[in-house]
């Protein structure tokens, strides 16, 4: 049976290698096709790590991570996420940041998704006033040619989180694809919710 756990800030620093494997592994398969880095991963994780007020959620079968999920105050994030909030005026304070949420295939569609959305949001609603909570997420080409055939998105399940997926929102990341030789550069829709008091 797959356990539930959650951590604040440097609690999870013992995890962070399996985390850093665990993205990775997940974001070489569409749509993100990413060819990792621990490098870059060991930094992007410290970031949360270093937050007092950032959660991470991890799925565990007995002592292996096979999911987790990320969460920090948007003004503890680096620039690159800030940028479209300040284009629309809402202050970084208000707004809790998903980071990822990544699950070994074996283990999907069994509610650990809803867990991973339900520990965040009550996490944003018990600390600070926050007004919303929000992620982004790369967006791909309908006719890409390396779409798997079956392959079914999440849109459905965030609108019915009450996400709304922003016409105006985006931030640019790079990352080397799989079976490039070199970063490139990829936009990333933002979802947004309000956020409910406790």
């Amino acid at each position: 049976m797959t356990a539930i756990e959650t951590f604040i800030g440097a609690e999870v620093e013992p995890w962070l290698p399996a985390l850093a494997a665990l993205r990775i592994a997940v974001f070489r398969e569409w749509p993100y096709l990413y060819d990792g880095d621990v490098d870059y991963e060991t930094k992007y994780l410290a970031t949360y790590a270093a937050s007092d007020a950032s959660l991470f959620v991890l799925a565990l079968d007995g002592d292996k991570v096979v999911g987790a999920s990320t969460g920090i105050p948007l003004e503890h994030e680096t620039s690159a996420f800030k940028q479209a909030f300040f284009a629309r005026s809402i202050p970084y304070a208000e707004v809790f940041y998903f980071g990822e949420s990544v699950l070994l295939a074996a283990y999907r569609n069994r509610g650990i998704g809803h867990r991973f959305f339900d520990e965040r949001e009550q996490h944003a609603r018990r600390n600070g006033s926050f007004a919303m909570t929000a992620f982004c997420t790369v967006e791909r080409d309908e006719d890409d040619p390396r779409r798997p055939p079956d392959y079914r998105g999440n849109e459905l399940f965030w609108t019915k989180r009450g996400y709304q997926r922003q016409p105006d929102m985006f931030c640019r990341i790079d990352w080397r694809e799989t079976g490039a030789t070199e970063a490139t550069s990829h936009r990333l829709r933002y979802w947004l919710r309000p956020l409910e008091r406790a």
